[in-house]
């Protein structure tokens, strides 16, 4: 069985390679947690919670598009967000994951890491960590390093969930 390699996380570093070491080290974690998993174990939650390791990697994928491409940059989301009905699901980021295997989730959520990192270079590229989104959130543009800090901050809170849903479903601990 393959893994993830989990990065490593340098001690010293300058703060885009510091935030970037910690966002890819958990982006790394949660991938981890859903391999080699059949889609029935997938979408088992861990009571009371109706949380799913499947609907994470999907809602992570989604997180990513929507700080990094549209809020960051305006740009439309990407495609299946884009189809989605929100109003009749607002939770659809979480439940269109119900059913599909580890690898069509790992899929998506590659294909979103690979597009919010391109967007975060050309943002670095512009300004730095001081680049204002185009989108207004609450009156107010996030910078980027907002944005990068709360992708880390999403992803950790996350891999709590992960660690205890992966070792209620086949007790698999410390990935």
């Amino acid at each position: 069985m393959s893994r993830t390699p989990l990065p490593e996380i340098p001690f010293v570093a300058d703060e885009v390679s510091a935030v970037r070491s910690f966002l890819a080290y958990f982006r790394a974690t949660l991938r981890r947690q859903v391999e080699d998993l059949t889609p029935e174990q997938l979408d088992r939650t861990l009571a009371p919670s109706p949380m799913t390791l499947g609907g994470m990697i999907s809602h992570l994928a989604f997180v990513e598009d929507y700080w990094c491409r549209h809020v960051l940059h305006g740009a439309e989301p990407a495609e299946p967000w884009r189809s989605i009905d929100w109003a009749a699901d607002p939770d659809q980021d979480w439940h269109r994951a119900a059913g599909q295997s580890a690898d069509e989730l790992l899929a998506l959520h590659e294909t979103a890491v690979r597009a919010a990192d391109e967007a975060v270079d050309r943002a670095l590229a512009a300004g730095g960590l001081d680049t204002l989104a185009v989108v207004d959130r609450h009156g107010e543009a996030p910078s980027l390093r907002w944005i990068l800090l709360h992708l880390v901050e999403e992803y950790a809170r996350h891999a709590g969930h992960a660690d205890l849903i992966r070792e209620s479903i086949d007790g698999t601990t410390g990935l």
